[in-house]
């Protein structure tokens, strides 16, 4: 089993790009090694083009790259939610609407959302927004995803630099 499979996991747009997908199931992506499905990343909403009841694409610049971003507004009309209760579907679709207002140019964006590949182009299908107020919430991201890579680095290399990494991060071996 993958532990990081249905994970949110912390990636740049410059990792995002270099996701390959697995030639076997459509919803798993690569990185290094590691089977992945979700996605969460921290940005600037550079672009933004709202289809009413349908869904906003939007694009999310981290300073390394740009992700491209789908969040879907069409619950109330989708097949995909007719079997769920539709007290829930309404709470779905109210979430989703007030992401997308949240959603406007230039804001510091915290998306989370399953990894997918539309017309050949990776994407986030987003599940949830966050507008971050602080702007050093950009450099934390950045930060939690150097430090998973040297802890990944770590692990692949033997344990002498393993425990020197462990240190340079603060984390107790």
């Amino acid at each position: 089993m993958d532990a990081l499979y249905n994970t949110h996991v912390k990636l740049l747009a410059f990792d995002f790009l270099k996701l390959t997908p697995s030639p076997t199931e459509p919803s798993s992506f690569f990185r290094r090694g590691k089977r992945l499905s979700r996605a969460e990343t921290v940005g600037i909403v550079v672009t933004r083009d709202l289809k009413p009841g349908k869904f906003v694409k939007f694009t999310i610049d981290d300073g390394s790259g740009c992700i491209s971003c789908v969040l879907w507004l069409n619950q109330l009309n989708s097949s995909y939610f007719s079997r769920r209760n539709p007290s829930d579907v309404r709470l779905i679709a109210q979430a989703a609407t007030d992401f997308a207002s949240d959603l406007q140019l230039g804001v510091l964006a915290r998306v989370r959302g399953r990894i997918t590949d539309y017309r050949g182009a990776l994407q986030i299908s987003v599940s949830d927004v966050v507008v971050e107020r602080d702007p050093n919430m950009q450099i934390l991201h950045w930060l939690d995803c150097m430090r998973s890579l040297v802890m990944l680095l770590a692990r692949i290399l033997d344990s002498d630099c393993s425990a020197s990494c462990a240190r340079i991060c603060g984390v107790e071996r």
